[in-house]
């Protein structure tokens, strides 16, 4: 979609400007992919996070997601071109996975 982005992000602005409403839709939508941790815990994916950027609401999707789960990707993109959201390319590096940080 975005040549070389590794990560896309939905903002929460329609294309006549206005703001998204309900005000959690952000974590609503990440909240389709939460998972269970070893610790019991409901997690985001880490495909998946809500953001604040700018004052507005956004999610940033990572672009594997694309590869690992197709309908999941499918979804956001008709979710967020059905809405008429704004989309734009995210960081063009992977995020580092705090897992794998000494």
């Amino acid at each position: 979609m975005f040549e070389g982005a590794a990560e896309i992000v939905i903002q929460g602005t329609t294309a006549t400007g206005e703001k998204f409403r309900p005000s959690d839709w952000a974590e609503r939508l990440c909240g389709m992919m939460s998972v269970f941790g070893e610790d019991r815990q409901l997690s985001y994916s880490p495909y998946l996070k809500p953001v604040t950027i700018g004052g507005t609401n956004c999610v940033v999707a990572d672009c594997q997601l694309e590869a690992i789960d197709g309908p999941a990707w499918k979804f956001l993109m008709s979710f967020a071109t059905d809405n008429e959201l704004t989309l734009r390319p995210g960081r063009t590096v992977k995020r580092p996975d705090p897992a794998e940080t000494p």
